[in-house]
């Protein structure tokens, strides 16, 4: 029997109506804040490596898009992408690193996971569960799918996904993680995105939050996952997903990405007008 995961958040971080999640994401697309252009069709050339926000589509929706319209241009609909989608674990539920199969339900239509590439992966690495768990309330992983399914209703692509689920989030478990993401890609010939999905510093006035991030976005647009580690330690920055971008960066690098682009930047700030206590959002592409 294949296992069904519901939306969690659905009509909370996003609307839970197809007709209106269909027009959030349009406008998001179209927001000031983000791209100011529609998806568009492209062809896949190689992987890519993509940093999202993950708030509610209010706050962070704009920023978002500026992600998934790079995407457009980089897959086609003649052939299916796999999304590993990489995020963090604000539940506490389940094991340390997770991955689940099935069938993930969204207002837009089912996503299938890619069950072989699952399959392979939590065989592979020691520290990845198949475990549903984790996976049953965390909205890090599923606010990504709304904007993967628009782009398969716009017939741009075509995705399966991997969902991991990372609770522990310490260096070395993060690069074993994106050790055996590259890995299992490379074996399976697969064509790949991987979304570390991560808002960056919570709820710090503006000033205090801007001047953290500009620290993790710098590591990030070097490739420097080690500096992107220690950076969060000492200088006690709040980003809920480093531990996901780090396995994205460096899974990237050995599937031979060499460069990072910041794509948008703002805060909740920036969206509601209170800046004395603000999340920070960020899209950055790896190729």
């Amino acid at each position: 029997m294949t296992n069904v995961r519901y939306p969690a958040v659905a009509g909370l971080f996003y609307p839970s109506h197809p007709d209106e999640l269909i027009e959030m994401i349009e406008q998001c697309y179209l927001h000031k804040y983000g791209p100011k252009s529609m998806p568009v069709r492209g062809t896949y050339e190689k992987p890519i490596g993509l940093l999202c926000p993950h708030a509610g589509y209010v706050y962070s929706g704009p920023i978002q898009a500026h992600s998934y319209y790079e995407l457009s241009k980089r897959v086609d609909p003649l052939e299916e992408t796999t999304a590993v989608i990489l995020g963090p674990n604000h539940t506490g539920l389940g094991s340390g690193v997770s991955v689940c199969n099935g069938i993930w339900r969204t207002p837009l239509g089912d996503v299938k996971c890619d069950e072989e590439f699952v399959e392979e992966l939590w065989r592979k690495c020691e520290i990845i569960d198949l475990d549903e768990t984790a996976h049953m309330n965390e909205h890090s992983i599923e606010v990504q799918l709304p904007f993967l399914k628009h782009l398969e209703l716009l017939n741009i692509a075509k995705f399966k996904i991997v969902p991991i689920c990372m609770m522990f989030q310490d260096y070395e478990t993060s690069v074993e993680v994106g050790y055996f993401v590259a890995k299992v890609a490379k074996e399976l010939g697969r064509r790949v995105v991987i979304i570390a999905s991560s808002d960056l510093t919570h709820y710090e006035p503006q000033e205090v939050a801007s001047k953290k991030d500009a620290i993790v976005i710098k590591d990030i647009l070097e490739m420097d996952e080690k500096a992107l580690y220690e950076d969060v330690i000492n200088y006690n920055i709040s980003m809920c997903g480093y531990g996901p971008v780090i396995a994205m960066l460096r899974a990237m690098k050995i599937l031979g990405a060499k460069n990072s682009k910041l794509l948008a930047y703002a805060t909740s700030g920036d969206i509601t007008g209170d800046y004395s206590s603000v999340v920070g959002y960020a899209s950055a592409l790896v190729e």
